[in-house]
């Protein structure tokens, strides 16, 4: 497989849009499981190393350093939570109004930020799911600190286009806190809801296709589209953002078309 699309290049950095299924480093326990570095490593030598991860269902940018130094900056600006991320995910689903009133939060702590119309905060700890290996779960406390912010892009007849910004960058941390707040990202085998399935034939009245049809996007609706970071030599803002992928696009067009924006 060709190395996915480079999206930003310079000197010091490089970011990749990786396509949703693939693994950013070896797996644990299939080492010869095809990977975004690996295939980096073979065509561009072992100095390029990864600063952050995806799970391997979501898509979007992944950025890299190709040095020491850059490495050791913007690893830290990881670690401090300083990095901006922009993730939009489809999820199974319309907000309860009680989301946007913040009455629940265990720390009482306000958001990082003001919150805007149709926003709301995610502020649930995070462990392993002991029935569950390789699963998170939410506590109210005792757990591993974990913020979202999530705001709601367009609501249509039982999905939702959101945009979060994590505050934390916990293990599957977007899609458990989605998932808390009753919005499941669309096609999530391990935290959506197991049945619904976006078909053309579902939103659109008096549909003929074919008796296979299959589904607009069949993968899991999560995309990591904005990051934004310091500059390890210049240390100015770089905003790097990586496009929609054509599913979630084909997606959003007939739910648009059929579904009616509300």
């Amino acid at each position: 497989m060709p190395i996915p699309p480079v999206i930003y290049e310079d000197d010091t950095l490089i970011a990749f849009d990786k396509p949703s299924g693939m693994l950013v480093a070896p797996d644990r326990w299939d080492k010869k499981r095809e990977n975004l570095m690996g295939l980096v490593h073979d065509k561009m030598g072992h100095g390029v190393a990864n600063v952050h991860r995806l799970d391997a269902d979501t898509s979007g940018i992944v950025l890299c350093t190709k040095e020491k130094t850059a490495l050791d900056f913007v690893s830290g600006q990881f670690q401090s939570k300083t990095v901006r991320k922009v993730y939009h995910a489809l999820c199974v689903g319309t907000p309860d109004a009680k989301l946007f009133v913040r009455s629940d939060n265990p720390r009482d702590e306000p958001p990082p930020e003001p919150l805007a119309d149709d926003e709301f905060f995610v502020d649930r700890d995070l462990i392993d799911d002991e029935d569950n290996p390789g699963r998170m779960r939410t506590v109210r406390k005792h757990g591993k600190a974990s913020q979202t912010i999530v705001k709601v892009l367009e609501r249509f007849a039982g999905f939702t286009l959101v945009e979060c910004r994590p505050v934390t960058g916990r293990t599957h941390q977007l899609r458990v806190h989605l998932q808390f707040s009753g919005l499941p990202i669309l096609n999530d085998p391990f935290y959506g809801d197991g049945t619904t399935e976006l078909r053309l034939s579902r939103l659109k009245r008096g549909y003929k296709g074919k008796p296979d049809e299959k589904p607009l996007i069949s993968r899991l609706a999560l995309h990591a589209s904005r990051l934004t970071v310091k500059h390890p030599v210049t240390r100015e803002p770089v905003v790097i953002e990586a496009p929609l992928p054509n599913e979630f696009e084909v997606a959003l067009k007939y739910l648009r078309k059929f579904a009616g924006t509300r």
